[in-house]
């Protein structure tokens, strides 16, 4: 389908295209927006529907939506944005200059005015910025019969219907109701008959990786967000979460990889904005080389000895580096989980303990024999080789596992605890210890 909506676009067939459109779901369209120049974008989303484009606009890209911004009279604009549920308009400003939000804010209402200014102040990532103000909310007072004629009145402007939140007349959160109950009861029966009055919840300050557990330990679809005074303010739905596990896997991957996290696509990211993420941990592990030399010559003389032990530096450093790696993503993975508390540092030292010590032996005799039979050099050398390999596995697990928990156990994300740079502190670990043994074995 993004294809015959490009050939459309290329023919300038713009009656036909807009028929087209109306065929097309939203998401469908706004892959069809990746394709497109700047004068291209603007025409196509001219074309749509006012309540599709709102649905497309919340697809697009950060450029995709300035372009389109810029391009919109304060009419048309404020058009767009009243199709906006309130959460997917609040990233949208989240996102734009300064000069875009003053003539958002310029067209709005007092009460929307002060609404955004609201979401606006909450801390990034937390539940607050997070939510949404469309929800059902019920009084206990109200028959079933009743609950159900006012979903219906007011469950097309509100994001989620199927679960409904009964609140008193202070806005203070008493208990839920899912919309499933409400069909199946009998009509007559009241609210607070029917509600469940074990709620959990979250509040407004509460960080994005604790909500996100909260949703996976026990299914939500939605999770109602209250403040201080235990009033409910908004409520977090299951697509809002969704993106923040994108986003927040993303990021991690960014981190493993040396890099500093970015929202933009790649795509549509400055080659300068690109480089610009990528050149400070490369600067810092390029100078970190430094401590790896400086190991290599203290021990010049070990090496001026026994030339041999040379060939073996790169399997010993790529060997360390690679389990390091391993057992600090499986942690790293199962903290983000939810898996690995900070407090289980001794279970996963003991855990990496044993594992490597399996691993370690294995790789160690395999190489033993590898190094007599094929390379052909003497057993003290291979002996030497073996132990210190065996020993570099061990001190690689136990670090890549204990690494990532004592990241944050110090507030700092544990993703950054893993590739590149648990790579470079093995590595300077494993020349020490293979000098060392070599010294100790060798005479040397």
């Amino acid at each position: 389908m993004d294809n015959k909506i490009l050939d459309l676009i290329e023919q300038k067939d713009f009656m036909l295209l807009k028929e087209e459109l109306t065929k097309v779901r939203s998401i469908d369209i706004a892959e069809a927006f990746d394709d497109l120049d700047k004068k291209n974008t603007i025409i196509l989303f001219r074309l749509l529907q006012k309540d599709k484009a709102a649905e497309v606009f919340s697809h697009l890209t950060y450029q995709q939506r300035k372009d389109i911004v810029n391009a919109m009279n304060e009419t048309q604009l404020k058009e767009i944005l009243e199709e906006l549920f309130f959460d997917d308009k609040i990233d949208f400003l989240e996102e734009m200059p300064s000069n875009v939000i003053k003539r958002i804010l310029a067209t709005a209402t007092e009460e929307e005015r002060k609404l955004v200014n609201q979401f606006l102040k909450y801390p990034e990532n937390s539940a607050g910025s997070l939510m949404t103000i469309e929800y059902v909310d019920l009084k206990k007072e109200m028959t079933v019969k009743e609950a159900l004629n006012y979903v219906k009145k007011v469950g097309m402007n509100r994001e989620t219907v199927y679960t409904c939140y009964v609140l008193d007349e202070k806005r203070k959160l008493e208990g839920i109701v899912s919309l499933r109950k409400l069909v199946l009861s009998d009509e007559d029966l009241l609210i607070k008959e029917i509600m469940e009055k074990d709620i959990i919840l979250t509040h407004t300050m509460d960080d994005r990786e604790y909500i996100t557990s909260l949703f996976k330990k026990y299914d939500f679809i939605a999770l109602p967000v209250v403040d201080k005074e235990n009033r409910l303010v908004g409520i977090i739905t299951i697509d809002d979460i969704v993106d923040v596990m994108d986003k927040v896997t993303t990021e991690d991957f960014h981190r493993m990889a040396a890099m500093e996290p970015t929202d933009e696509e790649y795509l549509h990211t400055d080659v300068f904005a690109l480089a610009k993420k990528r050149i400070p941990w490369l600067l810092i592990l390029m100078l970190s080389a430094t401590f790896t030399g400086g190991i290599i010559g203290k021990y010049e003389s070990v090496l001026e000895a026994i030339v041999t032990l040379n060939m073996f530096i790169p399997m010993l450093m790529d060997s360390a580096g690679n389990a390091g790696t391993q057992s600090s993503t499986l942690i790293i993975r199962g903290l983000a989980l939810g898996q690995i508390q900070m407090s289980d540092y001794l279970k996963v030292f003991w855990k990496e303990l044993r594992v490597s010590s399996i691993v370690g032996l294995v790789l160690a005799a395999i190489n033993f024999f590898r190094i007599i039979t094929i390379e052909r050099i003497s057993n003290d050398i291979a002996l030497t080789v073996s132990v210190t390999l065996f020993f570099t596995v061990v001190l690689a697990k136990v670090m890549g596992g204990l690494l990532p928990v004592i990241a944050k156990k110090l507030k700092a994300d544990p993703a950054i605890m893993t590739g590149p740079l648990i790579t470079t502190i093995v590595d300077a670990l494993a020349l020490v210890v293979y000098f060392n043994i070599a010294h100790f074995m060798l005479g040397v």
